[in-house]
């Protein structure tokens, strides 16, 4: 039997959800800091992708008549040593949200909890899609990171991640915001 439920777990990711979230806005507001414009709008949608993914979550919750508990805020990092600092900590930070998802699978699947596992799936689809953009980000912020305009110009000309904008998607508390 598992030792805690899997609604217990879930509401944990909730916090992990939004606390990504806000340590995106302080890397965005770190980037905006440094006049790196379209770096910064890269962490906002960020951002805005983590409270969504929150709310997913939540809306899941509501679904399945489980409570909700809405997490405290704590204050995030906004500055770094240089331009590679708050990529790495995203790259680091979508690494183990990808363990944290995975293990709410396992948890899922150990207790038989078959709605819960389908929920899921989504997210463990778009975790590798996390990874990967962001392990791209991080090479191009490394090789560049003397010259932080390539950086600017390889988001101008590329399109990194899905901003957020996946039809397949579950629904998010309060719609798509």
């Amino acid at each position: 039997m598992a030792e805690k439920s899997f609604a217990d777990a879930l509401n944990e990711q909730i916090s992990n959800e939004f606390a990504a979230s806000q340590q995106y806005v302080g890397a965005a507001v770190y980037y905006d800091s440094e006049t790196l414009p379209r770096l910064a709008s890269f962490f906002y949608r960020q951002a805005v992708e983590e409270r969504n993914h929150a709310m997913i979550m939540v809306q899941y919750l509501l679904d399945t008549d489980e409570a909700v508990r809405i997490p405290d805020i704590k204050s995030q990092q906004t500055s770094y040593d240089d331009i590679v600092g708050p990529v790495q900590m995203a790259l680091e930070q979508e690494k183990r949200v990808s363990g944290e998802i995975n293990a709410l699978f396992a948890l899922a699947r150990e207790s038989g909890d078959y709605r819960a596992e389908q929920f899921l799936n989504w997210f463990i689809k778009e975790q590798v899609e996390e990874v990967s953009s962001m392990t791209d980000l991080q090479n191009v912020v490394e090789r560049s990171k003397n010259e932080p305009d390539l950086v600017e110009q390889f988001l101008a000309r590329e399109a990194v991640g899905d901003a957020g904008n996946d039809p397949q998607a579950p629904e998010a508390a309060g719609g798509a915001l």
